[in-house]
């Protein structure tokens, strides 16, 4: 392999040696197998291809100065799969199987993992697929889970800088009481014309409203939110955002600061009162809000004054980034150590 331009990688896809991938078939799931493929061959009639029966995670891994390989809270992101699974019909993948497979993926491709102090990481996609012929809305019989990997950069090009973002009216993320608490390829299908819209407008990212009143904060994109009002951490509470764990996460390290975290209904007009904002994922970490742009209002909400990334979620980015690298103790158990 040529050697990569660590520091100046992007987020997005790179071909790396080999994937992972293990069968349900006959009500089982069969023996893990190693591909070097990039496909997948796949029957016409896929449940996944006609009524979306799939369902995907994503986590990172980190190389840290004492040169071993950290991967972040996988257990966590087995289970948040395993409530997808139940939600959407298809068979859990045992916790102990989906581990295993994250660490031999990362063994396998141990050379795309970028260096310490580079400011990439290993970014890890696990994807379950409904791979049954059916034509007629049921559940698929057959079904395939595969992981691959590839070096990543930051999420936003600018990687930890404020962002200003579109307050979206028009367009819902998800339904109330639909599938926005798992993560499903149908909630990011829903958000592409928005976050087109968004972008075209020169944003970081789209902002949506709860689908039901259009008076409470959901979620920015394809991230959690968060905000900073003293020393309390406010998070929304809804059944149609997706618990992410960067977010519960980070909540604990508040926690650990002697802040007060606050996960309830989130007033829109409540930016007002916030000292600093930002949206939080596995991708981005934090990605600060400096504004957000009620687009067909006409109305702003300015959370960063100078346009800069606050203290407390600086200081938070820094903590949680500290856990992952090894440069700080993990005192909650959320970090695999690979000797490889």
């Amino acid at each position: 392999m040529k050697e990569l331009d660590w520091a100046n990688l992007s987020f997005g896809y790179m071909k790396t040696n080999w994937n992972l991938r293990i069968s349900f078939k006959d009500g089982k799931w069969g023996e893990i197998e190693e591909s070097n493929s990039e496909y997948v061959p796949m029957h016409i009639a896929a449940t996944c291809l006609h009524y979306g029966q799939e369902a995907f995670e994503g986590l990172k891994a980190f190389r840290g100065k004492d040169g071993k390989v950290r991967v972040f809270r996988m257990e966590a992101n087995a289970e948040r799969l395993q409530s997808t699974c139940r939600a959407t019909m298809m068979p859990e993948l045992p916790t102990e199987t989906f581990c295993k497979m994250v660490k031999r993926v990362i063994e396998l491709n141990k050379e795309f993992i970028p260096p310490y102090e580079s400011g990439a990481s290993l970014y890890i996609r696990p994807l379950l697929i409904g791979t049954g012929a059916e034509v007629g809305v049921k559940p698929a019989q057959e079904y395939m889970f595969l992981i691959f990997v590839m070096p990543v950069g930051p999420y936003f090009k600018g990687g930890f800088s404020a962002n200003a973002y579109a307050l979206v009216r028009s367009y819902d993320r998800s339904a109330p009481l639909g599938m926005g608490k798992y993560k499903v390829g149908g909630n990011y299908a829903a958000s592409l014309y928005a976050h087109n819209i968004a972008h075209e407008k020169g944003y970081g990212s789209e902002f949506y409203l709860d689908a039901k009143e259009k008076k409470y904060i959901d979620e920015c994109g394809a991230a959690n939110f968060i905000g900073i009002k003293g020393d309390k951490y406010i998070t929304p509470k809804s059944e149609s955002i997706l618990p992410s764990i960067t977010n519960k996460s980070l909540q604990q390290i508040a926690k650990d600061n002697g802040m007060t975290v606050e996960c309830r209904p989130v007033p829109l007009e409540e930016l007002n009162e916030m000292d600093e904002a930002g949206a939080c994922g596995t991708a981005a970490v934090i990605s600060p809000i400096s504004r957000i742009d009620d687009i067909e209002l006409g109305k702003s909400y300015v959370v960063a004054k100078d346009g800069k990334p606050g203290p407390v979620l600086t200081k938070l980015y820094n903590q949680l980034r500290a856990i992952q690298y090894g440069d700080a103790p993990d005192t909650h158990g959320w970090v695999t150590v690979l000797d490889i």
